[in-house]
């Protein structure tokens, strides 16, 4: 897919998608009120395969956080096949593959979008060993300094039954939010995404179905 037709799924001020809009803001409500007793502050966003719209939606939720007055960093911690450059059309030279292999500092690989309070980290050039990198204690410690500076942190992985990456990023996070593509994902999948989610002991916080038929949806929602 060219690089214009990615950043035109970023949902900005000025969009007329005012459905799409709404819903981004009603996915932040639920997940606020997800966990009432406990701060949420860092989150990652999860599929079971590639092309449920994963990235997409990781963009789209950290502008809605932004948009709230929030400061919110977006990590793109695909390190095998990164979207996040080409949404916010950044250079992908620098990002989360050059601060862990100690090449970046935080202040270096943070850029600053053109949507109020949104900062995005991209993922960086290609790494040989992911999960390595995903679980050093560099990523650890990244994270602690990301915590101190921002409201609200996105991270955008792989899928989480094609690669161990998203597993050791999941154990980092305060919560998992699913992405499901409608009518592609089995509830087998499903089933054992959820079961590697819950061996890392991280919660769940709940599944955003995507790619609905609007029509449909739509003569169900009139009862």
């Amino acid at each position: 897919m060219l690089r214009s037709a990615f950043k035109n799924h970023l949902i900005r001020e000025d969009s007329l998608n005012i459905p799409a809009s709404e819903a981004y803001k009603v996915l932040r409500t639920n997940i606020e009120f997800s966990n009432i007793n406990a701060s949420i502050q860092t989150i990652m966003i999860a599929s079971t395969q590639k092309g449920e719209g994963k990235s997409v939606t990781s963009a789209n939720l950290a502008a809605t956080y932004a948009k709230s007055n929030k400061k919110v960093l977006l990590i793109d911690a695909n390190l095998r096949n990164p979207l996040q450059h080409q949404i916010f059309n950044l250079s992908n030279s620098l990002g989360l593959s050059t601060l862990l292999s100690n090449q970046s500092e935080l202040r270096e690989i943070t850029m600053v979008t053109d949507i109020k309070n949104l900062s995005v980290i991209p993922s960086g050039p290609l790494l040989a060993n992911p999960p390595e990198a995903l679980g050093s204690y560099r990523m650890l410690a990244f994270l602690e300094e990301a915590k101190q500076l921002y409201d609200i942190i996105i991270i955008d992985t792989p899928p989480i039954l094609s690669v161990a990456d998203a597993q050791i990023v999941a154990a980092q996070c305060d919560g998992v939010l699913l992405i499901v593509k409608a009518g592609k994902v089995s509830k087998e999948a499903l089933t054992k995404a959820k079961a590697v989610l819950d061996l890392v002991g991280v919660k769940v916080m709940g599944a955003v179905l995507n790619n609905v038929n609007a029509k449909r949806a739509a003569f169900y929602s009139a009862y």
